[in-house]
């Protein structure tokens, strides 16, 4: 079978009047993407010189809710936008050492950098958020590296093909102008905007589909949302107790939270803790895979067990899980989150004990924190000197 060539895809679908509208709401979809993710990079890492905010409580929610719907979205967009170009992949290359093929050369290079890129961050997000990893990398560093790589090689294209974004959105959708050659003059069925409308009802379905990991009202319809709401005391479990290797020391009579200050430690048994002054607040949870849900957490201010052992105003913290299993098993809770009177080392959620799966005996409920830090079977609060 002979290699097509350009001018073998005749279709009046394929246009830069088409492919321009779509990559405007791609670019969009692909940059929300890539700035939330950057939020959430900056959340998880604990360690920066400008600490994360504690307020608004609701924000890791609203960035990763935005994360995981824009990330959605992007993909029939992607798909839609790669089958309107496709044909650019079989144009003849002029002369190679000419500034024209050099131009052409890197053309391409930064337009193949950009497809592999955003193809990899829309695969990669995607088992993210059904954690299902296929892979031998760590997700994390790998994911946020590519986004660089994708948006620096989107900029450039952007730059490259600016005065033909330009003419093609400041046409008619239908104008042959920018039409490549051998490309049908009039065609049966599908319009240009029917390709258009159909590619933004197909987004709307997909955002749709995933937006209930989100925004609670939209469960019942959010076929593809990876979580539900649904698991112990109406809470989705990422972790099991099981699967973390917490079971047994979870449920020992002998468990002590231990807070330690220098020379100086306090421990606590479960019931030491329920007779401290307990407080109340509705926070959400919000984890790096996108769903989210709010509950009511009752327990003990974290800043009034630091002050049992004098730890200073400010104080970072490592807080350390009774997990054997898994990642996370040690956190730094910054000085911010600390301090912060919403803080808790919750016992009970929505008026219950926690269930075993929910981080039973204690666990720590911060503000605006992503759901992996928020550590479930604590058993030791230490000030970081």
């Amino acid at each position: 079978m002979p290699i097509p060539r350009e001018s073998s895809f005749t279709s009046r679908l394929r246009t830069p009047a088409v492919s321009a509208r779509i990559g405007r709401w791609l670019g969009i979809a692909f940059t929300i993407a890539f700035l939330t993710g950057l939020v959430s990079h900056w959340a998880q890492a604990q360690t920066w010189w400008i600490p994360y905010p504690t307020a608004p409580s609701w924000g890791y929610r609203l960035t990763q809710g935005l994360h995981l719907v824009s990330g959605t979205a992007c993909v029939p967009l992607l798909l839609v936008k790669l089958w309107t170009v496709f044909p650019k992949l079989f144009q003849a290359m002029p002369k190679p050492f000419s500034r024209e093929g050099v131009l052409t050369v890197l053309e391409r290079g930064s337009i193949a950098v950009l497809v592999a890129a955003a193809i990899f961050q829309l695969a990669s997000g995607l088992s993210n958020s059904a954690q299902w990893y296929p892979w031998g990398f760590s997700f994390r560093p790998t994911h946020y590296a590519v986004a660089w790589l994708a948006i620096g090689a989107l900029a450039l294209h952007v730059a490259v093909k600016l005065p033909v974004i330009r003419q093609a959105l400041g046409s008619d959708v239908e104008d042959d102008a920018l039409n490549r050659p051998g490309t049908q003059a009039t065609s049966a069925g599908l319009t240009r905007r029917g390709l258009l409308r159909t590619t933004w009802v197909a987004t709307g379905v997909a955002v749709l589909a995933t937006a209930g990991a989100t925004v609670t009202p939209l469960r019942r319809i959010s076929l593809l949302a990876v979580r539900n709401g649904k698991g112990p005391q109406g809470l989705p479990v990422n972790r099991s107790a099981e699967a973390a290797g917490a079971t047994d020391a979870a449920q020992d009579p002998a468990f002590r939270l231990t807070i330690a200050h220098g020379d100086r430690t306090v421990e606590l048994s479960r019931d030491d803790l329920a007779a401290l002054p307990q407080q109340t607040r509705t926070l959400p949870i919000a984890c790096v895979e996108g769903w989210s849900a709010s509950a009511t957490w009752t327990g003990v201010p974290v800043r009034d067990l630091l002050d049992l052992v004098d730890a200073p105003a400010s104080s970072d913290i490592s807080v350390q899980s009774l997990q054997t299993r898994g990642a996370f098993a040690r956190t730094t809770l910054q000085g911010s989150f600390s301090d912060d009177p919403d803080t808790l080392l919750a016992l009970q959620v929505d008026g219950e004990d926690l269930d075993l799966d929910h981080g039973f005996p204690c666990r720590l409920i911060a503000p605006n924190r992503p759901g992996v830090l928020q550590t479930k079977w604590v058993h030791r609060l230490e000030v970081i000197a």
